[in-house]
């Protein structure tokens, strides 16, 4: 399996940054986790025409979902003859992008299925788990013969953590905060303290921080996951491939 990072920034990209996106392959399969604001010119680097064999979508906030549609138009008038994908997404996820414009409609190019739940792509069984965050989001947990790939979206703490990416061989995990939030504050976002420690829960072999606020020291959050998680830790970078 191998990962390449199409963008790490939360809210909105840095400049040379892109939002929240991964190409996840294996044995040739080609899987989108999430098109945020500025992944699809980096998608069509490594997918040119739009040819991949999913796209997974966590939920509907922009800087996760808003170049589905740039894909959309990718397939429609481009290369018309590419075969229809699956696309897993939350059910408001389809119904955001579809009101950006009358035509072309997701159902036309992708065969829609709903998150959570569980559902089998290509090589891929792939399982969404409900996570708390300021709308329905669905963390993703990919699996094969041999590998685990987990992926909170964006979240704030809960048990499920533990679950979503129990023995994962990658965890990739939302880190947008770096201060400590107040006492008894409403949480639909972690620290990379708390992804450090839910990685650690979940006996993850390897922590990959991500959604970094813009502007953020990624530095400070590398070592305040340090604090709680004792195995590899990475820090996404636009362009990064974990093998």
């Amino acid at each position: 399996m191998k990962v390449t990072v199409l963008g790490s920034c939360a809210a909105w990209p840095e400049p040379g940054r892109a939002c929240s996106g991964y190409l996840v392959e294996h044995d040739g399969f080609r899987l989108v986790l999430d098109l945020g604001f500025a992944t699809l010119p980096r998608l069509l680097r490594y997918c040119p025409g739009g040819t991949v064999d999913a796209v997974v979508i966590t939920h509907r906030h922009s800087d996760h979902c808003v170049d589905l549609n740039g894909l959309l138009r990718v397939r429609h008038y481009g290369e018309r003859t590419l075969p229809r994908v699956p696309l897993l997404c939350p059910p408001d996820v389809a119904e955001l992008v579809d009101t950006l414009e009358p035509q072309p409609r997701l159902a036309e190019l992708f065969d829609v299925g709903e998150l959570p739940g569980s559902h089998r792509v290509g090589p891929f069984h792939v399982d969404g788990i409900d996570l708390p965050h300021f709308v329905p989001n669905t963390g993703i947990r990919l699996t094969t013969a041999s590998r685990t790939l987990a992926y909170t979206g964006d979240t704030g703490p809960d048990p499920q953590l533990a679950e979503l990416g129990a023995d994962a061989d990658l965890y990739i995990m939302e880190a947008t905060l770096q201060a400590e939030p107040e006492p008894g504050e409403p949480r639909r976002l972690l620290t990379a303290r708390e992804a450090g420690q839910w990685a650690t829960e979940a006996n993850a072999r390897r922590l990959l921080l991500t959604h970094f606020w813009p502007g953020s020291d990624r530095g400070v959050s590398l070592r305040q996951a340090a604090e709680t998680f004792g195995g590899e830790i990475l820090a996404a970078e636009e362009d990064l491939v974990i093998e």
